[in-house]
């Protein structure tokens, strides 16, 4: 069962306190790729509410007005989305990615803008495919 948004209903951007409290343990984490990222020049954060009162908030990560990734918190963890172009997806799947990361790129919905995978993070473990996966579109 996937777990909800933490800020379905909310009609204001939530707080960086508000995510901390919503994220629990995994505020950690979520704050280890805020960092990482902003040491790949990833400082751009556009917040928005996905129908606050069917799915709650996102924020958009991005390198000018390019979306790098999704990220969206959640009670106890948070999800990081992504949708990898053609060329980012076959360099995916020639990586060093875990085997199940490979089978959920292939197996992914693929709409126009691209192939859509999703992941949840909730220890430290979650990070490294993400980490691996923006590297990589970032490179193509």
């Amino acid at each position: 069962m996937e777990i909800p948004n933490a800020f379905i209903g909310k009609s204001s951007q939530p707080t960086p306190q508000e995510i901390a409290e919503a994220l629990g343990p995994s505020a950690s984490l979520w704050d280890e790729l805020i960092d990482w990222l902003a040491g790949q020049n990833l400082t751009e954060q556009d917040w928005k509410p996905v129908y606050p009162n069917k799915y709650g908030w996102s924020a958009r990560i991005k390198l000018k007005k390019r979306t790098i990734l999704y990220l969206g918190p959640c009670f106890g963890c948070f999800r990081v989305s992504f949708v990898l172009g053609d060329k980012a997806a076959a360099a995916a799947r020639k990586s060093a990615l875990e085997k199940g990361v490979i089978q959920e790129i292939e197996g992914a919905k693929r709409y126009a803008e691209g192939t859509g995978i999703r992941f949840t993070v909730s220890k430290a473990s979650d990070l490294r495919p993400i980490k691996t996966l923006v590297q990589i579109k970032l490179e193509n």
